[in-house]
């Protein structure tokens, strides 16, 4: 698709005031008919190219070379040239803007994820719009709207579970998304993740292989929230096939599978919090068959665990053995140190993006399955013998 030359309008980056002509003590600000403002074809003389290399250098970067690029860039800066996206978006129809809605950005690992969308977004010249929705579906919908409202041309999302009417939405509008964070094709072909059942079913046989058969579970709240509750059932799956739980009834295709109570014997739900964490942990500790080991959803999670664990004076891995998800670089320097699933969030992140950029461009966007692995460290050791 060609791109049409930027029209020549643009913003002052800065503000200037002129004095009066009769001396007059005042200070009018400077208005746009005071100032003349310098424009696309400025830059273009400047940097001795056409308007066109100039459009592109700063709409599409990619699309020309680095040298030519930063030559460009170097004269809009000097003349204090910045583009005005809204006349583009008038003239173009198009705003070179992908939106991304996460559930939170207090948590690291979405931190990262939206860092590696926006940098590879940057480079195509794209810019971000981001929105937190707090594990809340309808808000999440809501942000949608806004986001369409602004003309997103793309959006990137958590999980495989929405709203339908977001879904809906997205489709009157023709606006490509694509799910991170869960590759799950069979419930949306438009994903780009990891496998959070597989995740759960390692850590679970790993703890197995230790002795572990005591096992509890920290999870994140699951309503909503399929990550979360992929990694239950995953763990679930595998101490039902050691007769440790009971199988979970079969569902019909295509139907949630039920979920046990927020809380059980072997299982307490937690938000995603340093102190609720400790609490969960507590309650899982206190029972009469205290678990040997507490798998954790995450490793905020299990941080928290782990610290709740020295205020009962419990060894770890000695007495309790801990495990994590995400590998936060927390996990690491935890004392002791975290074993975690790791997985490649920035990897994912550019993944995301990569899948809307090759839609709005025309070229296959494909699914990706991202990889994780167990990493193995000091937290975790061999079941007790008492």
């Amino acid at each position: 698709m060609a791109i049409p030359a930027e029209p020549d309008i643009s913003v002052d980056s800065g503000s200037r005031s002129a004095r009066p002509a009769n001396g007059g003590g005042t200070v009018a600000p400077a208005t746009a008919s005071s100032l003349r403002l310098p424009t696309l074809r400025d830059v273009a003389r400047a940097a001795g190219v056409s308007t066109a290399t100039v459009s592109r250098a700063f709409n599409r970067p990619d699309t020309v070379r680095e040298g030519l690029r930063q030559r460009v860039r170097a004269a809009g800066e000097q003349l204090r040239y910045i583009p005005n996206d809204a006349a583009r978006a008038l003239v173009s129809q198009r705003s070179l803007v992908l939106g991304a809605i996460v559930p939170s950005i207090d948590n690291a690992i979405f931190a990262q994820g939206v860092a590696a969308i926006q940098a590879r977004a940057e480079a195509s010249g794209y810019g971000l719009l981001l929105a937190a929705c707090d594990y809340d579906l309808d808000r999440e919908l809501a942000q949608a709207r806004t986001m369409v409202g602004r003309g997103v041309e793309a959006l990137v999302l958590v999980g495989t579970r929405h709203r339908p009417a977001l879904r809906e939405l997205l489709h009157e509008h023709a606006i490509p998304y694509v799910c991170q964070g869960a590759f799950a094709p069979e419930e949306d072909p438009h994903c780009v993740g990891f496998d959070n059942r597989r995740a759960g079913m390692l850590v679970a046989r790993y703890l197995l292989a230790l002795g572990h058969r005591r096992i509890g579970m920290i999870a994140g709240r699951r309503r909503d929230n399929d990550r979360a509750e992929g990694r239950v059932a995953g763990v679930h799956a595998v101490l039902a096939e050691v007769g440790l739980l009971p199988p979970l009834p079969t569902v019909l295709a295509g139907e949630p599978p039920p979920i046990e109570t927020c809380e059980s014997s072997w299982l307490v739900e937690s938000s995603y919090a340093f102190d609720a964490a400790r609490a969960a942990a507590r309650t899982l500790l206190s029972r009469p068959a205290r678990p040997t080991a507490l798998i954790c959803g995450n490793d905020i999670l299990a941080l928290g665990a782990l610290r709740e664990c020295q205020s009962l004076g419990l060894a770890v891995p000695g007495q309790v053995s801990i495990t994590g998800f995400d590998d936060l670089a927390l996990a690491g320097q935890a004392t002791p140190a975290l074993t975690t699933i790791r997985v490649a969030t920035s990897v994912m992140g550019e993944a995301a993006a990569e899948y809307l950029l090759a839609g709005l461009a025309g070229r296959p966007a494909i699914a990706t399955e991202i990889p994780f692995k167990l990493v193995i460290r000091a937290s975790t050791g061999p079941a007790p013998t008492n």
